[in-house]
């Protein structure tokens, strides 16, 4: 007689089994008086993916947040997932309940293109100790500071220059716009910025502005959601060739400045790595986090971050005055009454309440990132009376608070008014989230208008209350918009190109992680 046959075993195998079904039969008990967020009913496997447009899913998610309210489950796949949709609701999550909703969700694609190092994909202590590094330096090298308005200054003078060479014939604003912004990060990272000619930082950023196109799209969605297929997958197949041959590139680059490290100066974000990296390893400490596989990665995070977002809200800037020839003029006007010719300053967005407002309206309109990096949950946590198990997958859907109807009066058109009050002054816009739920400042001492991280700038006091898992660099960012943007209308008028009428440029955005404006010319011609 086999053991199995035993009597005796027979009745332990039957004890045992009853003692899980009853376990599983408790936890779902357990569970059943927990109110578990609605959601549409998904097939086995699939989930709802037939339902889903995979080249825009936030379309098809904001038309499921108007049946199933703001706080809902999708299956991706068979993975469940939680959607916020809403200001109230993703400030709810994101700011009231950081540390709930704070964690990041690892995906294949963001293992392939970070083995979890770095800052944006990456948890626990390696994520603490990298954003605290990134932050501390972003700083120490200009973030916020005179130093780094003089720099953005020095690169408007040579995006000016390229413009000036079309000589008022129409052109295509991509590549100078990402050169213009890459060489802000890039002169904080790697200490000095880049000829636009020079072939290494063209590759460079071609190369991380496709990633980041190509990871907003169908295949790599279907990738994430099933694993298994990336092995046939041409664009997963691109995605790590990119990957492998920016890391290279890094990694010279790297090599290049620490032969000539001395630790007496410190130039860039590298230097400063390096140096705790070089201390850590004096120090015999066995468990370091300044390793070269953390820097090669927070290098990529930020040159890739610090140059798409803001490239692509400056060209759906110059975009949106082509379209709106009278808002444009009014802008120029402005700059003229206030300035005169001079060039213009960071101090001076007191002064220019409408152009700030058309930056923040294009911010919002364009909604660039409309579909937040996704969360993951700590632990378990009640929303709106809903509960939330630990380690769910979260997708803040930030384009529902950019167009939330119930905060802003016109939300699918472009309107400067949004920000602008009665007596012609800017006016802030809780709602205004185009970082995610970075920062919400109330100013304790100052009409001045803009969210600087816990600082004081030129004694203006700011009190900022930060989510877990806010844009860093938004203070520069915020920075480069503004001084880009007054820069450039204070020398050009935006046109469509000849043959071409307002009526005809097109605001479709192209497909993406980020939406890019669809391909298109434009004509910038002087008038200074």
């Amino acid at each position: 007689m086999s053991v199995i046959e035993a009597p005796g075993s027979v009745l332990i195998l039957t004890v045992l089994l009853l003692l899980v079904l009853y376990f599983l039969s408790s936890r779902q008990g357990f569970h059943e008086h927990k109110k578990e967020p609605p959601g549409p009913r998904g097939l086995p496997l699939l989930g709802n993916l037939l339902q889903l447009d995979l080249h825009r899913p936030h379309n098809t998610l904001c038309e499921l947040s108007k049946k199933y309210g703001s706080v809902f489950t999708v299956y991706f796949g068979p993975s469940k997932v939680l959607v916020l949709a809403g200001y109230k609701t993703v400030k709810q999550a994101l700011v009231n309940h950081a540390d709930e909703f704070g964690g990041r969700y690892i995906s294949p694609a963001s293992v392939d293109l970070s083995q979890q190092h770095g800052i944006l994909f990456s948890n626990g202590e390696n994520w603490k100790e990298m954003r605290r590094f990134a932050l501390s330096n972003l700083r120490d090298f200009g973030m916020g500071k005179k130093t780094a308005e003089e720099k953005i200054l020095e690169e408007c003078h040579y995006l000016i220059e390229v413009f000036e060479k079309h000589k008022g014939q129409p052109f295509d604003t991509t590549r100078p716009m990402n050169h213009a912004a890459s060489n802000i990060i890039s002169s904080i990272v790697y200490g000095s910025r880049f000829e636009y000619s020079d072939p290494q930082f063209k590759a460079m950023v071609a190369r991380a502005n496709e990633n980041i196109r190509i990871f907003g799209t169908a295949p790599i969605q279907l990738y994430n959601i099933f694993p298994w297929l990336g092995k046939w997958m041409k664009t997963v197949k691109l995605l790590r060739k990119n990957v492998l041959l920016q890391v290279n590139v890094v990694r010279d680059l790297i090599h290049q400045l620490k032969t000539t490290l001395n630790p007496q100066m410190c130039r860039c974000l590298i230097d400063s790595f390096l140096i705790r990296k070089q201390n850590d390893e004096d120090s015999c400490v066995t468990d370091s986090l300044y390793h070269e596989k953390n820097l090669i990665q927070v290098v990529g995070n930020l040159f890739a971050a610090g140059t798409d977002t803001t490239a692509t809200t400056l060209r759906w800037a110059l975009l949106f005055m082509a379209k709106y020839p009278q808002i444009q003029a009014q802008v120029q006007e402005e700059l003229s009454r206030e300035l005169g010719g001079r060039q213009v300053r960071v101090e001076d967005r007191k002064k220019l309440p409408y152009t700030d407002a058309i930056i923040h309206e294009t911010q919002r309109l364009a909604s660039i990132v409309p579909v937040s990096l996704p969360h993951i949950t700590t632990q378990d946590v009640i929303l709106q009376g809903f509960f939330i198990r630990k380690g769910t997958t979260v997708y803040p859907l930030l384009t529902s608070v950019l167009h939330d109807e119930s905060e802003w009066e016109t939300p699918n058109t472009f309107n400067p008014a949004h920000f602008i009050d009665m007596h012609g002054k800017f006016v802030k816009r809780d709602a205004f989230m185009p970082f995610s739920a970075g920062m919400y400042g109330t100013f304790i001492s100052s009409t001045f208008q803009m969210n600087w991280i816990n600082t004081n700038i030129n004694g203006l006091h700011f009190k900022i209350v930060q989510g877990r898992r806010a844009c860093l660099g938004e203070s520069l960012a915020r920075m480069e918009l503004f001084l880009f943007f007054t820069s450039l209308l204070q020398r050009f008028r935006f046109t469509p190109p000849p043959g071409v009428t307002e009526e005809e440029l097109d605001l479709t955005p192209a497909v993406g992680f980020t939406l890019n404006p669809s391909p298109h010319q434009l004509c910038a011609i002087s008038h200074v």
